[in-house]
């Protein structure tokens, strides 16, 4: 398995409490627990390395629906090789690393307030606005040298201010005192740009694919 899939996949289920990664020869499958998020089988390669044969075969196995697929690949490429009953997320993502090193502390816009705590191995951020209410989010996972950025969001009337750059920072820098010194994480297209802008970069697209069970 490519090393910068198995460091997300070991920080994603810290992360998001799922359960510990079934290696598989292809990769591997995580147990998640929701309803419309049962499991997930990410594949191991990545860009030229993801093979057609592979995907079809992982993807032919699965017959309950809730049941993720993750891709290194374009969605263009990705979904010809999957059969009837997978819907496939129409913003593709994108895994992308950094290597992590201490940076000062961005300022708070004025008004807003920023939390931090840690449990379970996560650290969380929370930013709200003057009234109290959630503007910005985002926690990170440390396992061993790698750390995972994971749920960073900000709400649409708080966008434009600096606060996802904040939020990233402040995890990141968190990361770096617990002795992480590479960072991972699968990002939309609206975060890349915010992610290169701090030094991100891409390691491969990602297709995020979910099983309906419908025809």
């Amino acid at each position: 398995m490519d090393k910068i899939v198995r460091a997300w996949v070991d920080g994603w289920v810290v992360s998001r409490g799922a359960a510990p990664p079934v290696i598989e020869p292809w990769g591997c499958s995580v147990d998640v627990g929701h309803p419309e998020h049962v499991s997930r089988h990410v594949l191991g390669a990545t860009n030229e390395a993801v093979e057609e044969a592979t995907v079809r075969k992982v993807a032919d196995a699965v017959t309950g629906a809730g049941v993720w697929l993750k891709v290194f690949a374009e969605p263009s490429t990705v979904e010809p090789w999957l059969g009837q009953g997978w819907w496939i997320d129409p913003q593709p993502g994108c895994l992308m690393s950094v290597p992590l090193t201490a940076v000062p502390p961005a300022a708070t816009p004025d008004g807003y307030r920023l939390r931090t705590w840690s449990r379970g191995g996560v650290t969380r951020v929370l930013v709200t606005a003057p009234d109290g209410s959630w503007a910005a989010r985002a926690q990170i996972a440390v396992t061993g040298a790698t750390a995972v950025v994971d749920q960073v969001e900000t709400a649409p009337e708080h966008r434009r201010r600096g606060l996802g750059r904040l939020v990233v920072g402040t995890v990141t820098r968190a990361a770096v005192e617990q002795g992480a010194t590479t960072g991972v994480l699968a990002g939309t297209p609206d975060g890349r740009a915010l992610y290169e802008s701090l030094g991100w970069h891409m390691e491969a697209p990602l297709t995020s694919a979910k099983f309906t069970g419908g025809a």
